[in-house]
């Protein structure tokens, strides 16, 4: 006769990790095997089955039957282990942690691993486990810029307003230039990727000229008014208004979201908007692109079509931008604002609170 065991009594909840556990690709193959043999004991089978059918050995079956029930779900899991003992005692860690945060080596302006591990008398893998460890990153440099503008909080409220809640009967445009964006030609022919092999290119180039996008934002429907021009003034702008007052129907009011360029101040823009009452002008705070929307579809056709294009003339490369709005509105996906003002105003005070000294 074999050893008795009491019914193991799976409840729903159990039977469901359980079986999650056996089948999700994901689980370790013994916490998943742990599992099959929980709910193959479960149905009654007796050990030495389980063990034949799982081909494994009866005393493996036994001893997780018998930690599943004495501790359910959590008797499966495998007991913490203490590890190899620390060697590096905490003196070292903070020393080489305040080198890193306050001090710069005497050749360079910011410390590597192999020039830490000389300085400090610890190996290579040791100081980057302790840099990982305290989420140091000395290698990298990240920008930024805080805007000085003393209608900040203002023109933040203002612009978040409309992305968040739009006037009835009017269009919202976000509009900007994306200027001297050059035809670019590679000195030699492509190569592309195959397998094993990503695409290359040839790090000169020959350059044909530029040319200057100016667009348009929908931001309730994410369709671009687009259009090239050769150079940036104030001319080529009011020509380019000209082009949005004949696209948008006349019975609606016109929110334009730009920014200070100088071009866009002149006495011909102003006159420009000053014989139009339905259009409305609301600048964004100065050092502030990122509260333009129009800078995200500046983004996306760069990525997607500029930087990586191939062009041998200007002609070639407004083609391409042509193409690429057109197909854009063909199917157009409105950019999603989740940050309201109050949110952005309260992370940049986070922001200037943790990273600036008390004199800035």
């Amino acid at each position: 006769m074999g050893r008795g065991f009491a019914p193991l009594g799976l409840d729903e909840v159990e039977r469901a990790e359980l079986t999650s556990l056996a089948s999700r690709r994901s689980t370790a193959q013994a916490l998943a095997l742990r599992a099959r043999i929980i709910l193959a004991c479960a149905e009654g089978e007796q050990s030495k089955i389980v063990a034949a059918r799982l081909a494994i050995d009866p005393e493996t079956v036994s001893k997780w039957r018998r930690r599943f029930a004495e501790r359910r779900l959590e008797g499966l899991w495998d007991e913490p282990r203490s590890g190899t003992p620390r060697t590096i005692e905490d003196a070292r860690i903070e020393a080489v942690i305040v080198r890193t945060l306050e001090t710069k080596p005497a050749d360079a302006t910011h410390w590597s691993s192999r020039g830490m591990a000389r300085a400090s008398g610890l190996s290579v893998s040791t100081v980057q486990r302790i840099w990982r460890a305290f989420g140091l990153q000395p290698h990298r440099l990240e920008t930024f810029k805080l805007s000085t503008d003393p209608d900040f909080v203002a023109k933040v409220r203002d612009v978040v307003g409309l992305y968040v809640a739009p006037p009835e009967r009017a269009i919202v445009l976000c509009v900007d230039e994306k200027s001297q964006i050059q035809a670019l030609d590679r000195s030699q022919p492509m190569l592309p990727m195959r397998p094993g092999q990503v695409e290359r290119r040839s790090h000169d180039y020959k350059r044909h000229g530029t040319t200057s996008l100016f667009a348009a934002l929908d931001i309730a429907t994410g369709r671009v008014i687009g259009k090239c021009y050769g150079r940036h003034r104030a001319k080529e702008f009011r020509k380019f208004l000209d082009q949005i007052e004949a696209a948008v129907p006349g019975d609606l009011d016109v929110h334009l979201v730009m920014d200070n360029y100088a071009t866009h101040k002149t006495p011909l823009i102003r006159n420009w908007l000053a014989k139009r009452p339905r259009w409305h002008v609301h600048l964004t705070p100065t050092s502030s692109s990122w509260l333009n929307q129009v800078e995200r579809f500046f983004a996306l056709i760069t990525e997607r079509k500029i930087r990586r294009g191939i062009y041998r003339s200007v002609a070639a490369l407004r083609a391409e931008i042509t193409s690429f709005i057109e197909h854009h509105n063909a199917e157009p996906k409105p950019f999603r604002w989740t940050k309201s003002a109050d949110d952005i105003l309260s992370s940049i005070e986070r922001f200037c609170a943790y990273n600036l000294p008390t004199n800035a």
